[in-house]
């Protein structure tokens, strides 16, 4: 492949621009910033030139469909999404979310203008719209997968406050969306620091992108291929067009489109857990009665009223509050079944959400008040606190246990 000139042919763009040319099919990169109308009028100035005979973008389906269809988080079932184990995902979608809205408010542009008028104009010239980047739930889940697991509280309690915050967005953290997307915006003071966050947020989307140009739009195809990505992206996926790809890239994105599985370690956590406990419970019947007796009601009280207030923070129906009271003590000696999960089945039952908080739900999480207010993302609040609060009831118990056995051998 080589590096050609035929951007200078083309129209003066205030992003940077990169062309390559790989077999019979040439590649304008354009580099654009997130929040910017400049970007947004350099596409549509590029495109209708008629230079160009496909596009592609940095997005993703999910991110795509949410773009077409704006209200699409809503009209998931909600009850899957406990079952499935995807609250988390939906709860950090909807975070990012509201803090891309708060953004626009603030700003008056909508991050990733450009990107809607790539779309726009493609459609109405009838061109190819190619959709590059690896799925945001993947990215999440491998970012998750990949810091070391002291550094996941901090990360995600950190993007929780960003979003959460009352405060206007810093203005340096609109700068930083004119060089990458929300996900790269929201953790750049993390990535910039850890090798381990910057290695799936960055470096694996750049390798991502260029093998899938190489697989959707391979050369011959197309003759001119329009790709618009952020600039900050610009360099790593120009460095890898430039290097041989493989002629079938496709192993190669399946790799990196993998979730890693949880460590053993992980999985075997919570059984450990659950047997320790049990052991506690017949060790102190063994030696008394009473002992044993007050050890179960340690537990139960201490998993539940942690539980329970949990929900009670997340303004739950009194008949959850109650049903999480009694659930959580046996939940947590369950590894199949969560606390959160059951609060949250309750709630849903007891404030089935209407069809209101459902169109409203993009704009309520934008604000603080408005997690509490919208049904929807009241329920998700209701599952993880609870989950929370189960999680801190069954350590703090576990040592109780452990404190009343040791105290009674001694």
């Amino acid at each position: 492949m080589s590096l050609t000139d035929t951007a200078s042919a083309l129209p003066a763009t205030s992003g940077p621009l990169k062309t390559f040319t790989i077999g019979d099919t040439r590649y304008t990169l354009l580099g654009t910033a997130h929040v910017s109308a400049e970007s947004a009028d350099d596409v549509r100035k590029l495109i209708d030139t008629g230079e160009f005979d496909a596009v592609a973008i940095e997005l993703c389906d999910a991110r795509h469909h949410s773009m077409a269809n704006p209200d699409a988080m809503g009209e998931q079932d909600l009850f899957q999404v406990f079952k499935q184990g995807k609250a988390g995902m939906v709860a950090a979608s909807l975070a990012l979310g509201a803090f891309q809205q708060r953004i626009a408010e603030q700003s008056g542009i909508q991050p990733g203008a450009e990107m809607r008028a790539a779309v726009e104009e493609a459609k109405r010239l009838d061109l190819p719209l190619v959709l590059i980047d690896r799925d945001v739930g993947i990215t999440l889940k491998r970012i998750y997968r990949n810091v070391p697991w002291w550094q996941r509280f901090s990360l995600f309690s950190g993007l929780l406050g960003s979003v959460l915050s009352r405060q206007d967005v810093a203005q340096e953290d609109i700068e930083k969306l004119k060089e990458g997307d929300i996900l790269e915006a929201t953790f750049s003071e993390f990535a910039a620091e850890s090798e381990a966050l910057y290695t799936p947020l960055i470096r694996e989307r750049d390798r991502y992108m260029a093998l899938r140009l190489a697989e959707d739009t391979p050369p011959g195809r197309y003759q001119h291929v329009l790709v618009i990505l952020g600039a900050g992206h610009l360099k790593g996926t120009g460095e890898h067009l430039e290097a041989p790809l493989p002629e079938s890239p496709t192993a190669e994105l399946a790799s990196l489109e993998a979730s890693p599985p949880p460590s053993k370690l992980w999985k075997m956590l919570p059984w450990a857990i659950t047997a320790l406990v049990l052991i506690g419970f017949a060790i102190g019947f063994s030696r008394n009665t009473e002992l044993g007796w007050q050890l179960v009601l340690e537990w139960f009280l201490i998993n539940g009223v942690l539980s329970a207030a949990a929900t009670i923070a997340a303004l739950a129906h009194p008949v959850t509050v109650i049903a999480t009271f009694f659930a959580a003590p046996l939940t947590s000696l369950n590894p199949t079944i969560g606390a959160g999960f059951v609060a949250a089945g309750v709630e849903l039952f007891m404030r089935k959400p209407k069809v209101r908080d459902f169109s409203t739900l993009r704009h309520d999480v934008a604000h603080l008040k408005g997690w509490w207010k919208n049904r929807v993302s009241r329920t998700l609040l209701v599952f993880m606190l609870a989950t929370l609060g189960s999680a801190a009831g069954t350590w703090i118990a576990g040592f109780r246990i452990a404190g009343a056995l040791f105290g009674s051998a001694s």
